[in-house]
């Protein structure tokens, strides 16, 4: 990825946070959100993946639902959010990049990983509409 899209996602990335919920701000304090250009060949592994494009976001940490007293000492949560992925699903045929639908990705994305660390599945989240 260039300097370029990568400056441009990012550009877009800042003005949808500040339209995120006080709640998710609050989340986001006790989260770390990473952005990255795409999932590393580790991740991409883990989870089976083997386009790295088909990747938007990723949780990691121990979902709310899921702790306990036995999780002290284990790494902190984090929210990843791959920029290579979310700009796939907004990239229309020509290849031309739909900005609107870009922030959309973006929102969705950053909120099904929230929904992640909330303890909600794949199923549940897809009911949602995330």
């Amino acid at each position: 990825m260039d300097d370029e899209l990568r400056d441009y996602f990012d550009q877009q990335l800042e003005l949808v946070l500040p339209l995120l919920p006080e709640a998710v701000h609050r989340l986001l304090d006790e989260v770390p959100l990473v952005v990255e250009d795409y999932p590393s060949p580790r991740q991409m592994r883990q989870l089976g993946i083997r386009h790295r494009r088909h990747l938007c976001g990723l949780y990691t940490g121990i979902p709310l639902t899921d702790r306990s007293v036995q999780h002290s000492g284990v790494p902190s949560d984090v929210i990843h959010i791959f920029r290579e992925g979310i700009l796939s699903m907004a990239t229309n045929r020509r290849g031309r990049i739909d900005e609107d639908e870009l922030r959309r990705q973006i929102r969705l994305t950053i909120l099904h990983e929230l929904g992640h660390h909330h303890g909600l599945s794949e199923e549940d989240l897809e009911a949602l509409g995330y």
